[in-house]
């Protein structure tokens, strides 16, 4: 393994995560060996308004934080006092949600005199595929999809990164919700699509996939979302059957053959032959499993973490505080959130 760490010295690190539906807390051991990881979800209660309500988010992670920690550090058999540092993202996200994590770490740091780790959540999500890919080194390109972002990144090195490619209006996990919203599917759209999509045909229906002009890595979703919700409406106002399958079969193969058909494009383009798969939407078992045939036609790696580490966790952001903390990175009890932390930002 790269990284400059002292070989003979575990390093534990605490790590926090409040994402808009997710409290969770992590122990991880030299950012590869997760002790514990512990979530909350608060899906379950979003779903009664059809998704996020950022106020109620933050009030939710208030009330679970404390219960959330005392349980990862409890399963991982440590306590404060064994720690090296503490990690929490600090951004992109809700700033509400952000703030009641920040505030947690900060108060953790000050009162047991530990290293504060500031950490970027998409970051955190490529370095989810070191936990279970003991191996993985970079340089590698990471193909992340969620639902506030859609990103060709390069990894340079820990913690070092290029975009090469993003898209140019909705994620990909955005156009996934509201196409199911369309259908009548609810929130969380993503899963209940993939779902759905098993039961239909792909090529029922003709949706476009979108290129960008001089720009061949860049995305756009917002033209294909608009094209289900003007078919679906067509199919009303002519009294033609809406066949909610097909319809989300169809859908997620315009996604996920752009998605695949870029990837490999930019391996290509900078010659890598090592590619990752992160974000909430890389559990999609479409998007895997073309991901894979595709890979395999070009003679690529591919890697990609278990579902539950595609969603938020605070596994994948221990795993990134690692590298961090590592390279020498440390806040300051001012470290704030930063509800639009670019990729790549120190």
């Amino acid at each position: 393994m790269k990284g400059n760490r002292d070989m003979d010295k575990d390093i534990l690190i605490l790590a926090i995560e409040t994402s808009c539906d997710e409290t969770a807390a992590a122990v991880v051991k030299n950012g590869r060996e997760v002790l514990s990881n512990v979530i909350s979800s608060q899906i379950e209660l979003h779903k009664l308004y059809g998704g996020v309500v950022p106020e109620i988010a933050s009030r939710k992670h208030i009330e679970k934080i404390n219960p959330v920690i005392e349980e990862a550090l409890s399963t991982a058999g440590v306590t404060l006092d064994d720690l090296d540092a503490v990690g929490v993202t600090y951004g992109p996200g809700l700033v509400g949600a952000l703030l009641v994590g920040v505030a947690e770490a900060k108060a953790i740091s000050y009162a047991k005199h530990l290293p504060l780790v500031g950490v970027h959540h998409i970051e955190g999500h490529i370095c989810a595929n070191y936990i279970e890919n003991k191996t993985l080194e970079p340089p590698f390109l990471c193909m992340v999809v969620s639902g506030g972002h859609t990103h060709l990144v390069m990894v340079k090195d820990y913690g070092k990164y290029e975009i090469l490619g993003r898209t140019r209006d909705d994620a990909a996990g955005e156009a996934f919700d509201k196409v199911a919203r369309a259908i009548g599917l609810g929130y969380p759209g993503g899963p209940k699509i993939d779902r759905l999509a098993k039961e239909g045909n792909p090529k029922a229906i003709s949706f476009p996939k979108a290129h960008v002009d001089g720009a061949p890595l860049d995305f756009s979703f917002s033209g294909l979302k608009s094209s289900v919700l003007n078919y679906i409406n067509s199919c009303k106002m002519k009294g033609e059957p809406i066949v909610e399958s097909d319809i989300a079969a169809s859908f997620q193969e315009a996604v996920v053959s752009v998605i695949a058909e870029k990837t490999m494009l930019a391996a290509q383009m900078y010659g890598i032959d090592k590619i990752c798969l992160a974000g909430g939407v890389a559990s999609n078992s479409a998007l895997r499993s073309r991901m894979r045939e595709c890979a395999d036609a070009n003679g690529f790696l591919l890697f990609y973490p278990s579902p539950i580490l595609c969603t938020d966790n605070g596994a994948m952001i221990g795993a990134a505080a690692y590298y961090e903390y590592m390279a020498g990175t440390r806040h300051g009890l001012d470290l704030n959130a930063v509800p639009n932390l670019k990729i790549g930002q120190r």
